[in-house]
């Protein structure tokens, strides 16, 4: 025996219905089709595939799993965090998951691109300057420190970080002190600071171009992001939430192909979930659907999928 509607939402399904059945039958057989899949997508999730989000990170093949739990015990830590991982793979997320689960949530979380900021400005990005400190300083700048007092500081790309940079993050590290450009006076702060990288720092240390005392103050808790060609079924997982959150945002409706989703599960994804990203939105843009195809997909894509699979075979 079905459960009735509520008296409200039924008067609002009668009156969408109405609506919809004025533009013409085509209009309230698509309605009828749209509302078919919804229905499915809600019972699809209700059997368990909402288990494969959490906290905005999209994915359940076991190094995710594992990932996940090693996430909740090094958010309650104090210690810095040392994100490694390709390119691509997430590790902003992971950092965020990190500050937005920990102590500090209710306090700033600062990101900054150590790679994206020429190195005559990165210390005043990072630890303020004063007015007057140089060419273009017309007022006091606090900078990142100060920002994320008592809260959480996210540096990317720290393998990028110039040598003399470093140098004045490890003491600020070590004091819990900075002093911004062109002042004399000292400033304490708490902050926690998480870094990332794609880079081997191990090697870098080696040739002397990152300092091994600031490696390991920044090492002290460490996760490793898995690529996403050795995650298995997430890559048809991401795709398909990937697609349903841009399709909706362009008011489409749209699908994978089983031979699409195949395809991409055998894509080795160098550019990891960000080239995935790219592709998807390129499908969106230009497909014509419903049915994405893998016709549909991009040269590139494909030309690295046969790629792929002449390695394999020869």
């Amino acid at each position: 025996m079905s459960t009735p509607l509520p008296k409200e939402l039924a008067a609002e399904l009668a009156a969408l219905v109405e609506r919809v059945r004025a533009l013409g039958p085509e209009a309230l057989a698509a309605l009828r089709e749209r509302f078919a899949r919804l229905v499915a997508e809600s019972t699809n999730a209700a059997d368990g595939d909402d288990d494969a989000v959490w906290h905005g990170m999209i994915g359940r093949c076991p190094p995710m799993l594992a990932l996940r739990g090693t996430i909740e015990k090094f958010a309650r830590a104090p210690m810095p965090v040392l994100i490694r991982g390709e390119s691509g793979t997430g590790k902003d997320v992971v950092a965020r998951i990190l500050h937005r689960i920990g102590p500090r949530r209710e306090r700033p979380f600062v990101a900054e691109n150590c790679a994206a900021i020429p190195e005559t400005l990165l210390e005043s990005v990072l630890f303020g300057h004063v007015k007057g400190a140089f060419t273009g300083a017309i007022r006091d700048h606090d900078g990142h420190f100060v920002a994320a007092d008592q809260g959480t500081l996210f540096l990317d790309e720290i393998g990028d970080m110039p040598l003399a940079m470093q140098a004045k993050l490890l003491r600020a590290l070590q004091n819990g002190e900075i002093r911004p450009v062109g002042s004399e006076r000292v400033r304490k702060v708490d902050v926690r600071v998480i870094a990332a990288t794609n880079r081997d720092l191990e090697a870098k240390v080696r040739d002397g171009s990152f300092r091994q005392d600031l490696f390991y103050r920044l090492n002290v808790l460490q996760l490793e992001l898995p690529p996403l060609r050795t995650r298995g079924d997430d890559v048809v997982l991401l795709a398909r939430r990937l697609l349903a959150s841009a399709a909706a945002q362009t008011g489409r409706d749209l699908r994978l192909t089983a031979a699409t989703e195949r395809a991409l599960a055998a894509c080795p994804w160098p550019g990891n979930i960000r080239q995935l990203q790219n592709e998807i939105q390129r499908l969106v843009a230009l497909a014509d659907g419903p049915d994405i195809g893998v016709e549909d997909l991009s040269p590139e894509l494909v030309a690295a999928m046969r790629a792929g699979d002449r390695e394999a075979s020869g």
